[in-house]
This record gives C-alpha cells, sequence and structure tokens, in this order.
C-alpha cells in the first residue's frame, strides 16, 4: 500500500483523525474532501501499549486495513514537534513512530479550538449573550481531566489555533466564600491553587472537600460522578453552585485576555452532565461583571459544545486548510515572438532567449531601439535609457536587468523586470538617465 501524502482524501486513501485522552483515544477516518469523520471508535488506552499499537489495532478492525494518505492526531497532553507526552498516561514518543505519512500532532484543545467554525446548530446550547460572531476572535475552554484553554484566530481565509496552558492561572476566587475555600485548601497542604484545582473533574471533588473543611464537617470525597448525581445532598448542590460561579469567572478572564469577541465555548466532559444546572447558575453574571469591561462582556457569547467527538472535527479541519492543493498562479503569454525561450519581447530578430541583448544586427547590447527589424513591441529595451546613447563601457559590470514584466504585476505598477539607472557625481549632481561619464567616481541607484 502507498505511503503518499495525499492531499485529497478517498475511500481508498482517507485521513486518520484522532483525540486521544488519557483514559481513551477516539478514532475515525475522513474519505470524501469536506466529509465529516466516520468509522468512529473509542479504544480504551488501558488496553494498548501505546499508541502505534492503538493506531494500527483500529485500522485493522474498524479501517479495513486501509493506509491513510495523512493524519492528524489530537493529544491530551503537550506537544513539542513530531514529540507527544499524555499527561495522565504512560503513552509518550514520536508521531514518526506511526509510520504515516503527512502525519501531524494538535494539543486536543487546538483541535476543539479547529472546530468552532463548524460548529451551529443543535452542536452549540446557548449559556447567555448574543449569537457568536462568525471572523472574530474565539475562545474554547473546559473542565474535564484538567482545564484546557485554547484560542482561534482568523487569518485570510483560515484560521490559527492559540494553543495555552490558562488553565494553571490562580484560581478566580472573588467572594468571600470562594476565598475561604482557597485558604482552607492552602492549610491542608496546598501551597499554591490554581484555577485547574477548582474548575475540573477532580476540581470538583477538591472543592466538596474545601467547603467540607470551611464548614466544619465531616464527609466523605465522592468524585464528581456522584456529586453531579446527589442533587439532595445539601453540599453536593452547594459544591455545583461554587463550581459554575469560578467557571464563569475563569471564563471571563480567558475572554478578556484573548479579546474573544466572537465568543467563548465551553467543552469538556463534565459540563454537559450539568448543563441545565449552569445556565441556572451564576455563572453568566460572574462572566459579565467587571468594574470597567462590564458592556464588554456582555456583548461576548458563551456556549456549550454538546457535539458528538468535535476534536476529531477540528483535526480533520485543520488538514483540510493545510492539505487543500494551492491555485497555481497563471504565467501569462509571451509579449512578442521569439524563436528560443520567450523571457522578454525581442527587440531584434532573436535567435535565443530575449533576456538581453538582442543578437540581431546591433551595435552593442540593445539599451537603445535595435538596429534591425522589431518582430514585437520594443517593451525589453531599457525605459532609463535615451535613444541613440552609446553604449558606455563602465555599464559592463552591472547586470542587465531588462527582463519581460513578472505576470503578478499589478497593472499600472512597477514591473519586476526593467528598471532605469540613474547616477550622480560626488557632487552631488545628477548626470540624468544611463551611467554618467568623466573622471568622478560614480553612484548608481535603481529606480
Amino acid at each position: 500500500m502507498s505511503s503518499r501524502l495525499n492531499a485529497v482524501p478517498s475511500a481508498e486513501s482517507p485521513w486518520l483523525v484522532a483525540d486521544v485522552g488519557g483514559t481513551n483515544a477516539r478514532f475515525g477516518l475522513v474519505r470524501r474532501p469536506g466529509g465529516s469523520p466516520e468509522a468512529i471508535a473509542v479504544l480504551p488506552d488501558a488496553e494498548y501499549d501505546g499508541l502505534p499499537d492503538a493506531v494500527a489495532a483500529y485500522l485493522d478492525l474498524y479501517g479495513g486495513g486501509v493506509r491513510p494518505g495523512a493524519a492528524c492526531l489530537a493529544i491530551a497532553g503537550p506537544v513539542d514537534g513530531d514529540r507527544y507526552r499524555l499527561t495522565n498516561a504512560g503513552w509518550y514518543g514520536s508521531v514518526r513512530d506511526l509510520g504515516l505519512p503527512g502525519a501531524h500532532l494538535l494539543n486536543d484543545f487546538e483541535a476543539l479550538a479547529f472546530s468552532l467554525p463548524s460548529l451551529a446548530g443543535n452542536d452549540l446550547e446557548p449559556l447567555g449573550g448574543p449569537p457568536p460572531a462568525a471572523r472574530m476572535v474565539k475562545a474554547v475552554l473546559g473542565p474535564g481531566t484538567g482545564l484546557g484553554v485554547a484560542g482561534l484566530v482568523p487569518a485570510g481565509d483560515g484560521w490559527v489555533p492559540v494553543p495555552a496552558e490558562g488553565g494553571h492561572v490562580a484560581a478566580p476566587a472573588v467572594t468571600d466564600l470562594e476565598m475561604e475555600v482557597v485558604r482552607a485548601l492552602r492549610a491542608d497542604g496546598m501551597a499554591y491553587v490554581d484555577a485547574e484545582h477548582l474548575i475540573s473533574g477532580p476540581g470538583l471533588t477538591r472543592l466538596h472537600h474545601a467547603l467540607a473543611l470551611v464548614e466544619g464537617v465531616t464527609t466523605d470525597s465522592p468524585p464528581a460522578s456522584e456529586i453531579v448525581a446527589r442533587v439532595d445532598d445539601p453540599l453536593c448542590v452547594r459544591t455545583i453552585e461554587v463550581f459554575c460561579g469560578l467557571l464563569g469567572g475563569f471564563a471571563g478572564n480567558v475572554a478578556l485576555t484573548l479579546g474573544a469577541r466572537g465568543g467563548v465555548y465551553l467543552g469538556g466532559g463534565v459540563l454537559p452532565r450539568i448543563a441545565d444546572r449552569v445556565r441556572a447558575s451564576d455563572f453568566r453574571r460572574r462572566f459579565e461583571i467587571h468594574p470597567i469591561l462590564s458592556d464588554y462582556l456582555a456583548s461576548i457569547s458563551t456556549s456549550l459544545i454538546v457535539a458528538q467527538q468535535p476534536a476529531l472535527t477540528g483535526a480533520a479541519a485543520w488538514l483540510a486548510q493545510h492539505l487543500t492543493p494551492a491555485a497555481t498562479p497563471a504565467t501569462g503569454p509571451a509579449t512578442g515572438p521569439a524563436t528560443g525561450p520567450a523571457t522578454g519581447p525581442a527587440t531584434g530578430p532573436a535567435t535565443g532567449p530575449a533576456t538581453g541583448p538582442a543578437t540581431g544586427p546591433a551595435t552593442g547590447p540593445a539599451t537603445g531601439p535595435a538596429t534591425g527589424p522589431a518582430t514585437g513591441p520594443a517593451t525589453g529595451t531599457d525605459p532609463g535609457t535615451t535613444p541613440g546613447r552609446p553604449h558606455r563601457p563602465e555599464c559592463a559590470d552591472i547586470p542587465d536587468r531588462s527582463t519581460a514584466a513578472d505576470p503578478g504585476d499589478t497593472p499600472g505598477s512597477r514591473p519586476n523586470g526593467p528598471m532605469a539607472f540613474h547616477a550622480s557625481s560626488d557632487d552631488g549632481a545628477t548626470k540624468g538617465p544611463g551611467i554618467a561619464g568623466g573622471n568622478n567616481d560614480v553612484k548608481v541607484t535603481l529606480t
């Protein structure tokens, strides 16, 4: 099977996309241009020795043994060029170990950011503010095993993701209760409390523990899933309320930091389970509250991502943007006939490439009208010379620039080819077009 990079996905040579987390690795195949990932499968990390093993198993079990023509893999951990390391699993190495052509790595929230322009309708649930703006800076954040953050900046017809480690800034404690929570955790042995320590799946458990310390009650340390499920437990309910307030303040900080006028999007594995409670909480008020920029924040949308496998969509969008063949610029027709390669119009009967002096009857380089009959417009003549001016020997070491105009030149602008020579003597007197003679040193400028 071919290992050639395939810029256009097909059934025979699809693109492989992956979202590799600390617990599960999700895979899919893009089989046509503009298509969505298909044959999606979730493989538990614990059942495989590493990423190459998981990729090979997916292609054998779900891909029909096809050989991908390109690949983009989103990794829940730091990415450095071709190397990766999963933050919450033992997988690490180089993407080159996969043996796939054109394989590229993204941080998982980079891929999630790349999915944002493709999300609409049922992919999103509004959490307050106006509808998302289209071609403006966007931000995405999400509590899961950690707290991911990324931005997305419009650039030309495409987008540029901005990976970040914003989840590790200081916890956004504002209210008296939130400050007491931070103090309680520090007294309990945490020297530094960052946002991820409280706004994440494990953060819910830590926040529940801190509230118990503040209130002076003894309780167990339930996992996030149980805290969410215990809707009749006052401490668990309070934990969710404080969590949503912290989330709103953090999201507002991200919006201000990135200038995310195109909207703030929330993803991750925790929020879809508590979407109704987030909407009914202090989240949006905390997002907008600011002594100076509350109007700015009120104009920014907040949306919950509920699409299935959005990181796979983002990985496919990255491949589509970076592998789409660029249009080949037209070179344009020759501007005059020639018997050799016509790189510029011949000023006399050309017996070879008409890049400089004509080889027809002429007394020297074609710095003026050729004496032989012109077979095309004399546009190869240096526009800066004076008709009839004799050839100067001091010009001999100046390369001939009298080539045809670049076909990419804008009409009316100076072409990239013919240039005018101007000279001045040491006394500063301009000698006019051409090269001045005399005993003084000559300074040459190109215009």
